[in-house]
């Protein structure tokens, strides 16, 4: 059942010349957060594997997404009309977040102690963080809530969410032009803001979020204002700007317009298909069912980044066509159409269930495969006998 074989070939050989080449130009990175991984990793056993570190983050970044998601399910919980989210919950939250943040920053650092850096731990927790990045989002919107009188509605949610995916994509799109990941700056400055507004939340209640603060604007508006600008003012403005020194340098890996882009075509249809969904669905989808779309949005997103990811650590072709969307193109367009109007909803049950099932199976499946070909284990640091 999990013995496909994703990566191919020539992927292999790919991973086998691979090396790890990333910057990091982050004031609040360099300067603080650095210092403060550096004295925990300290603190981490040295017979712990580094891919323990990374998945045991991801999944409490997964459990603070279920906590939330079980108390505030339709994003209505901060209404004054409705049952809050205990406190306890931001505050484990905020807890988790950090923590969450801590493992993610030290797990690299760790393999570099224990001489355990392969190819397989930077897929592994690139690939992850590509499917936390949503994770993250979707949490932070229970602060947010959807409520009129603050003009926060589910797409607001979702567009949002759009422009943090796009700019984490953007970033792994740049290293397979350059060659070289420029670590983006809203990373550490969101992880630290994320932990920051669960624990005053958890302190102060949810709704102080949503009154009325400076010339009218609300909180929520000033957190979404933070959210975007950390992805289209700091991210995107850095990456086009790397790229534009490496073409200056002749230092470009792909010769030609059409190979550089290439990676853009999946990610950018799958914004493309989604966006005409919500804006054409004739029983609002997004608006009723909130949490299931941008759940599946999150992960169909993850699946189409892990495949950029894998291309670009091997210096290979990315394919133009993820076969994810062919099965959303055919709901888009029966949606827009109004053939599948009556069966929406089981359309974006079914499909949800099958973007998850798929994004499992292929982490998995290629976690087995490059374990077999790199002969290491993921969770433990001896070798693999070889077979």
């Amino acid at each position: 059942m999990f013995n496909y074989n994703y990566v191919t070939s020539q992927q292999l050989a790919g991973f086998d010349k691979y090396k790890y080449n990333a910057v990091d130009t982050n004031p609040l990175s360099v300067y603080v957060m650095q210092h403060l991984w550096n004295r925990i990793v300290k603190v981490v056993p040295l017979w712990i594997a580094p891919n323990l570190l990374t998945f045991t983050g991801f999944l409490l970044i997964l459990k603070n997404y279920l906590l939330l998601s079980f108390y505030d399910w339709n994003y209505t919980a901060s209404d004054p009309d409705s049952q809050h989210v205990p406190g306890w919950v931001w505050s484990v939250s905020g807890l988790t977040t950090f923590s969450a943040y801590a493992l993610d920053s030290i797990d690299g650092k760790h393999a570099r102690r224990t001489m355990s850096s392969s190819p397989l731990g930077e897929l592994f927790d690139h690939g992850l963080d590509s499917w936390a990045s949503s994770l993250f989002s979707l949490s932070l919107f229970s602060v947010f809530g959807v409520r009129a009188e603050s003009g926060v509605s589910a797409y607001t949610l979702y567009y949002v969410l759009c422009i943090i995916l796009l700019t984490f994509i953007i970033s792994h799109w740049e290293k397979y032009n350059t060659g070289v990941l420029f670590l983006p700056w809203g990373y550490d400055i969101s992880q630290v803001t994320l932990t920051v507004v669960y624990l005053v939340t958890a302190v102060i209640g949810v709704e102080a979020w949503h009154k009325p603060f400076l010339f009218g604007y609300f909180f929520t508006d000033i957190l979404i204002a933070m959210a975007i600008g950390c992805s289209a003012v700091l991210s995107v403005p850095q990456t086009l700007y790397n790229i534009h020194l490496a073409h200056r340098r002749e230092a470009l890996l792909r010769t030609s317009l059409y190979e550089g882009l290439l990676p853009l075509f999946s990610p950018g249809l799958l914004f493309t298909l989604l966006t005409t969904w919500v804006l054409t669905s004739p029983s609002e989808i997004l608006a009723h069912n909130p949490r299931i779309f941008l759940w599946m949005t999150g992960v169909a997103f993850s699946n189409v980044t892990c495949r950029l990811i894998i291309c670009q650590m091997t210096n290979t072709r990315p394919e133009a066509f993820h076969w994810l969307l062919l099965p959303l193109a055919g709901i888009s367009g029966g949606v827009a159409t109004g053939i599948l109007v009556q069966s929406e909803f089981l359309c974006l049950v079914a499909y949800s269930i099958l973007v998850t099932v798929a994004h499992v199976h292929y982490g998995v499946c290629v976690g087995k495969q490059l374990s077999k070909h790199l002969n290491i284990y993921i969770f433990s640091l001896g070798k693999r006998h070889q077979e």
